[in-house]
C-alpha cells in the first residue's frame, strides 16, 4: 500500500526540491551565522572570514572525481541521503560546541571542510536523477526550479538569521538547520530513483573506481564544445569566488549586520525573480546565448556595484546581478543534460563540478590578503591611490574592496570576449547530438505533460 503512493516521474522530483529547498534555507541560516562569528571573533579579519570558502569548497572539489564515479555505480537516492546525513551531523557537531562556548574558528574551518566532502555527492546525483525524470524540453524550467531553492534561501536566510541569532542565539539557528536535514532526509525516504539504460560507451569505461573517475575528464575533454563552456565557468568563478567572499567586508565596512542582511536578503529576491522567470521561461533556444548575455551583464554589474560606499547601490547591483544567474546556470546544465548519456552524467558532473571549481580556492585565499594589504591600503586615507582613484570612488574603510570589486568587473568581460571568439563553444549545440530523449525513460506516464510547466 505504501509504494502506492509515493512520488514518481517529475511528481519525485518535486518532492526532492522541496526537501532542498527546506534544506537550502537551514544551510543559509547557518551560513549567515558562522560567517558573522568568524568575522567578529576574528577581529575584522578578511583573511580568517576567506578561509571559510576555502575549506568549504577545497574538499568537496578534490572529492569530486570519486564522488561521481560512485554515484554512476550507486543508487543515486542513496547517494544523496549519504551527502544529506554527513552534512547534518556536521552542523550539529558545531551547534553543540557552540551551545557549550567551545567553539573556535578552527573548528568550524575543519566540519565545513568534512561537510563540504559530504556534500560532493549530492549535486551529481541529483542532476543526474533529473535528466531521468524531466523532460528534455523541460530541463532548463527544473534547473530554475533548483536555482529557485538557493534563491529563496538567499531571500530569506539572512534576514531570519539576523533576527534569530540576536533572539536565540547563534546555536539554535545552527539546530534549526541540522532540522532542516532530517526534513530532506524525509523527502528522499518517500521516493525512487530510476537507474539509466546502460549505454555501450557507458558499458566499455567500466572498471577500477579511479579509471571511471578519470574517463569523465576524458569524455569532457575530446569534445571541445563542452570543454569551452568549462573553461568559461572556471575563469568566471574566480571572480565569482573573491566577490562572495567579499561582498560581506565590503558592507560591513560602511554598515551594520542587520543591513548586511537586508542587502543579502534582496540579493536573494533577485535570484529567485530569474529563477521563477527561467522556471516558466526555459532559457533561451539557443541555450548558449544563455551563457554570453548573462555573464556580460555579470561583468558591467560589478563595475558599477564598486561606485560608492551605498548599500542602496550595492543592493540594487547585487539584485540585477543574481537575477541573471539562474538563466547563467539553467541555460548551462540543460546543455549539459541533453549532451551527456545518463549512466556517465555523474562521473562527468563531478569532474565538470571539479573543474569549474578548481579556481575557488585560489581565489578564496588571494581575496583577504588583496584586500587587506593591497587594495585597501591603497584607498585608505593618504594612500597611494587616495588622490587619483580615491577622488572619483572615495577613501576608507571597503573603498578599496569597491575598486576590486571593479576590476573583477573588467576581468568577467574580458573573459566573456574572449570566450564569444570560440567557434567551437558557440556552435556546441548544433556539433554534438543530443542523447537524450524528448521524454525521460522512466517518466513513468502517470503525469500530464502540463504538469512540468511549473
Amino acid at each position: 500500500m505504501a509504494r502506492a503512493f509515493e512520488p514518481k516521474g517529475f511528481s519525485a522530483f518535486v518532492t526532492v526540491w522541496l526537501g532542498q529547498v527546506v534544506s537550502a534555507i537551514g544551510s543559509g541560516l547557518s551560513g549567515f551565522a558562522l560567517g558573522v562569528w568568524t568575522f567578529q571573533s576574528s577581529g575584522g579579519s578578511v583573511t580568517q572570514f576567506a578561509l571559510i570558502v576555502f575549506f568549504g569548497s577545497v574538499p568537496g572539489i578534490l572529492m569530486s572525481p570519486i564522488a561521481g564515479a560512485l554515484v554512476d555505480r550507486w543508487d543515486r537516492r542513496w547517494a544523496m541521503i549519504l551527502s544529506d546525513t554527513g552534512a547534518g551531523l556536521c552542523t550539529l557537531v558545531l551547534a553543540l560546541l557552540l551551545w557549550a562556548d567551545r567553539l573556535e574558528i578552527w573548528h568550524v574551518y575543519l566540519l565545513g571542510a568534512i561537510s563540504a566532502a559530504m556534500t560532493a555527492f549530492q549535486w551529481p546525483a541529483f542532476s543526474a536523477a533529473t535528466t531521468l525524470l524531466v523532460p528534455k524540453r523541460h530541463l532548463g524550467r527544473a534547473s530554475g526550479m533548483l536555482q529557485a531553492a538557493m534563491a529563496l534561501a538567499q531571500v530569506l536566510a539572512p534576514g531570519m538569521a539576523g533576527a534569530l541569532v540576536a533572539t536565540i542565539g547563534p546555536a539554535k539557528v545552527l539546530l534549526i538547520d541540522f532540522a532542516t536535514f532530517l526534513f530532506a532526509l524525509l523527502t528522499l525516504l518517500v521516493v525512487r530513483f530510476p537507474r539509466p539504460e546502460a549505454t555501450l560507451e557507458g558499458t566499455a569505461k567500466r572498471g577500477s573506481l579511479l579509471g571511471e573517475a578519470w574517463w569523465g575528464w576524458q569524455f569532457i575533454r575530446d569534445r571541445p564544445g563542452l570543454l569551452g563552456i568549462l573553461m568559461l565557468f572556471a575563469s568566471t568563478n574566480f571572480c565569482m569566488a573573491m566577490l562572495q567572499v567579499l561582498v560581506t567586508p565590503l558592507v560591513l565596512g560602511f554598515t551594520t549586520t542587520e543591513v548586511l542582511g537586508v542587502v543579502l536578503s534582496v540579493a536573494g529576491a533577485g535570484m529567485l525573480a530569474g529563477s521563477i522567470v527561467m522556471g516558466v521561461w526555459g532559457g533561451p533556444r539557443r541555450k548558449v546565448y544563455g551563457l554570453y548575455v548573462p555573464l556580460a551583464i555579470q561583468g558591467l554589474i560589478l563595475l558599477l556595484g564598486g561606485l560608492r560606499p551605498s548599500a542602496l547601490l550595492i543592493a540594487s547591483a547585487a539584485f540585477v546581478f543574481l537575477f541573471v544567474g539562474p538563466i547563467l546556470l539553467g541555460s548551462s546544465q540543460a546543455i549539459w543534460q541533453i549532451k551527456v548519456p545518463p549512466d556517465l552524467q555523474g562521473r562527468v558532473f563531478a569532474v565538470r563540478r571539479m573543474v569549474a571549481w578548481s579556481t575557488l580556492p585560489l581565489a578564496s585565499l588571494l581575496a583577504g590578503p588583496l584586500a587587506d594589504r593591497i587594495f585597501e591600503p591603497m584607498m585608505a586615507p593618504g594612500g597611494l591611490l587616495a588622490g587619483s582613484v580615491g577622488r572619483v570612488l572615495g577613501v576608507g574603510e571597503g573603498r578599496g574592496i569597491g575598486l576590486l570589486f571593479m576590476v573583477l568587473g573588467i576581468l568577467v568581460l574580458l573573459v566573456v570576449s574572449i570566450a564569444y571568439r570560440s567557434p567551437r563553444l558557440r556552435n556546441v549545440e548544433t556539433e554534438l547530438p543530443d542523447v537524450v530523449d524528448d521524454e525521460p525513460a522512466a517518466a513513468l506516464a502517470e503525469e500530464a505533460p502540463a504538469t512540468t510547466a511549473g
